[in-house]
């Protein structure tokens, strides 16, 4: 075995999810499970290889890098949420709303009938140059 197969593997980029610390569990893991959904979604390169056990049963492909969880106030998700626009990452946004509605066309609504600036975000997903992303995340700490 040559010693680059069991070097660590460092990425050059991240994926992170910033929750608003007010949300109860089960909402931080279904609004965590969405926002990912959607970078997963959108950027190839995000997802690894499919998977299978030694009985080679398959598995579905998953990030082929760690996800980051944090969490913050309103204001440190606003803060995060506009410097993620001003760098162009790809996000995926969740807003209170979502908790009311109950499909994917009543979502997208919920978020198309609110100005930018006025979104009740929840949880905001950015991907990117790990440098870009640790900007965006500034006030944020590591979910517990």
């Amino acid at each position: 075995m040559n010693t680059t197969d069991t070097a660590p593997v460092r990425f050059d980029t991240k994926i992170a999810v910033l929750l608003r610390e007010d949300l109860e569990t089960w909402q931080r893991l279904n609004v965590t499970a969405f926002l990912v959904s959607g970078l997963g979604g959108r950027l190839p390169e995000v997802i690894g290889e499919p998977y299978a056990d030694a009985d080679d049963i398959p598995y579905l492909p998953m990030f082929r890098q760690p996800v980051l969880v944090f969490e913050g106030t309103k204001e440190v998700l606003t803060a995060a949420h506009g410097r993620a626009l001003s760098r162009a990452l790809p996000r995926a946004v969740f807003t209170s709303d979502l908790f009311a509605t109950g499909n994917d066309r009543d979502n997208r609504a919920a978020v198309r009938a609110v100005r930018t600036d006025h979104l009740d975000l929840v949880g905001l997903a950015v991907y990117g140059p790990r440098n870009a992303v640790d900007k965006v995340l500034k006030g944020a700490r590591m979910h517990p």
